[in-house]
């Protein structure tokens, strides 16, 4: 196939003569094209790959996400979790709340798969009944992991911790996953991934809709814009 590279002379408003190549023309046009398609290719297999990995996962979140958004219409029989609580009683006072989560795991036989959560809570005045009474100093632990818990709470002073035991059920431990509690890290950063392999979907998925074309590429951007816009001032009334 040959293509006719004669140039052609044409004049433009104030009278200039300008020459135009229809094989260059063409040329640039062919150029612009391919590096399009090879863009909305490129898009094309990260749009795949991407589906891919989260699809098994995906499926995963997306089920725990319906049991949770309906937990209370669907009424499903099972309990996610059950409490037991339990007095017990210490060998000795400890200096601090890190020595006695770590006396709970060994007496308890307890291996927390996320690192302990230990907060204090400093000594102060409260109200109660019309009296002003002051609060000891109070200590809570929670040890987690996707099977299950405990839960501790001391007050400074006294003889005794409060456990609560969190059993989970099958469905309590998906649930469990699906908030990523009691979970190791690499849980957390497979769970970030996988957030963000939904983000980079929903790009991608936008950009093949729009084609590149310049009139549904602002179509896209303008709904995108107004639509965070719209969120920025719920969130901020």
């Amino acid at each position: 196939m040959t293509v006719d590279a004669t140039p052609h002379t044409f004049r433009t408003r104030d009278g200039k003569s300008v020459e135009v190549t229809s094989a260059g023309t063409h040329g640039k046009a062919a150029r612009k094209r391919s590096k399009r398609a090879i863009f909305l290719t490129w898009l094309r297999k990260i749009h795949l790959y991407v589906g891919l990995w989260g699809a098994v996962l995906g499926l995963l979140f997306g089920a725990t996400g319906l049991i949770l958004n309906h937990r209370a219409i669907l009424k499903i029989p099972v309990e996610k979790t059950v409490v037991t609580s339990v007095q017990l009683t210490l060998p000795h006072s400890f200096a601090n709340p890190e020595a006695m989560s770590s006396w709970l795991q060994q007496e308890l036989h307890f291996t927390p798969v996320a690192p302990a959560i230990i907060k204090s809570q400093p000594a102060k005045a409260v109200v109660w009944a019309t009296r002003e009474v002051t609060q000891p100093e109070r200590w809570t632990i929670a040890l987690n992991r996707p099977g299950g818990g405990i839960s501790a709470e001391y007050f400074v002073g006294n003889h005794y911790v409060k456990l609560d035991q969190i059993d989970a059920t099958p469905i309590g431990a998906l649930t469990r996953l699906h908030m990523s509690v009691g979970v190791s890290a690499f849980w957390v950063l497979l769970s970030d991934t996988i957030a963000g392999s939904l983000i980079l979907l929903s790009l991608t998925g936008l950009l093949l809709w729009t084609q590149l074309h310049t009139i549904r590429t602002v179509a896209v951007l303008t709904s995108v814009g107004a639509l965070f816009t719209a969120l920025w001032f719920m969130w901020s009334i």
